[in-house]
C-alpha cells in the first residue's frame, strides 16, 4: 500500500468515526480513489446537527447498525452543494442544492455521494411530527417551506448564545414549517397529475404576491378555474383555503423569529394579507389566538 493510499484510508476512517459519533452508527465504503470527507458537529441543547462534506463514498445503515443506535429521530437532510442519492425502503431520490428530505433513523437507509457534496443533517425528534412522514422523498428547493427551514437552521447554527428554550423552539418551528409540505407528499398518489405539481410550485413561488388568487393560478397554468378546483379537491383541498393556510403558516414562522418591534400589519402584508383586520381574524381562526398573543409566546 502506498503512503498516499494509507493517508486516504486514515482520513476515511477518521471521517466515518466522526459520523458515527454525531449521527449514530453507519457503515461506509469508498467508491473510488477520489474520496474526500470532512464533518463538523454543532450542538446547542436540543439542537443537534452536522455539516457533512464528502465525495466518492456510500454511507448505509443495516439493522445491525440501527440496533446499536438511537432511532428515535429523523435525519432532516438539507443539500447545500453537489448532489446525493438518498435511499430508504423502496424509495430513492436525488437531492440537488436547495432540496431536502427526511430519513427515518429506525429503518435501513443508504446515501451515495459521487461528487463533491455538502449536506446539513439535523436530528429531528420523532415526537415533533405527529404522523410518520414520507421518507426519502425530495422536497424541492422551490418550496417556501424548504427555503425557510434551511434559513432557520443556518441562522441557528450561527447563534452561539442559543438558549435551551430557544433550541426547542427551533425544532418546533422546523416541524411546523415542514408539516404542510410533508402532508401533501403523503397524500399524493403515484402518477399525480403534473398540473397539480405545477400549481403547488407556482403558489409557493408567488406566495407573497397580492395577486395570488385561484383565478390567477388557473390563468398562469392555462386551465379553467373549475379544473383547478377539481385537481385540488382530489387531494381533499380547496385552492383558496390552501393559499390562505400557507400564508398563515409562513406568517406564524415570521412571528416566531421577527424582532418585537416589527409591526404585525407589516408581517401580514409581507405574506399577501393587504388588510390587517382580515389577517388577524384568519390567524386567530387557524391558531386559536391573535398574532400579538402568538408572538408573545416566543419573546
Amino acid at each position: 500500500m502506498t503512503a498516499l493510499a494509507t493517508l486516504r484510508d486514515a482520513g476515511f476512517e477518521e471521517w466515518l468515526g466522526k459520523i458515527n459519533t454525531a449521527c449514530g452508527r453507519f457503515c461506509a465504503k469508498t467508491l473510488g480513489p477520489g474520496f474526500c470527507g470532512a464533518m463538523q458537529e454543532f450542538r446547542a441543547h436540543a439542537l443537534r446537527l452536522s455539516v457533512v462534506d464528502v465525495a466518492q463514498a456510500r454511507l448505509y445503515r443495516t439493522p445491525r447498525e440501527i440496533a446499536r443506535s438511537d432511532g428515535a429521530h429523523f435525519f432532516t437532510v438539507f443539500q447545500l452543494r453537489g448532489s446525493a442519492l438518498m435511499e430508504q425502503g423502496d424509495r430513492q431520490t436525488m437531492l440537488s442544492p436547495g432540496d431536502m428530505t427526511l430519513i427515518d433513523a429506525s429503518q435501513p437507509s443508504s446515501f451515495t455521494f459521487q461528487r463533491d457534496s455538502r449536506q446539513i443533517s439535523l436530528l429531528l425528534p420523532r415526537g415533533c411530527l405527529p404522523l410518520p412522514p414520507p421518507c426519502a422523498q425530495r422536497l424541492g428547493a422551490e418550496l417556501s417551506a424548504v427555503r425557510l427551514s434551511r434559513q432557520l437552521v443556518l441562522s441557528s447554527m450561527q447563534d452561539p448564545q442559543l438558549a435551551a428554550a430557544e433550541s426547542e423552539a427551533v425544532l418546533n418551528a422546523l416541524a411546523a414549517l415542514l408539516r404542510p409540505a410533508l402532508a401533501l407528499e403523503q397524500a399524493r398518489p403515484e402518477g399525480q397529475h403534473p398540473v397539480f405539481d405545477k400549481a403547488l410550485a407556482l403558489i409557493d413561488r408567488h406566495i407573497q404576491s397580492a395577486q395570488l388568487r385561484p383565478e390567477w393560478v388557473a390563468d398562469e397554468l392555462g386551465v379553467s378555474l373549475r379544473s383547478l378546483y377539481r385537481l385540488f379537491a382530489r387531494q381533499g383541498l380547496v385552492v383558496a383555503q390552501y393559499i390562505r393556510n400557507r400564508r398563515l403558516d409562513l406568517c406564524a414562522q415570521a412571528l416566531r423569529s421577527a424582532a418585537g418591534q416589527e409591526k404585525l400589519a407589516g408581517i401580514g402584508l409581507d405574506w399577501g394579507f393587504a388588510d390587517h383586520s382580515h389577517f388577524s381574524t384568519a390567524f386567530k381562526q387557524r391558531f386559536g389566538m391573535s398574532p400579538s398573543e402568538y408572538r408573545r409566546q416566543y419573546q
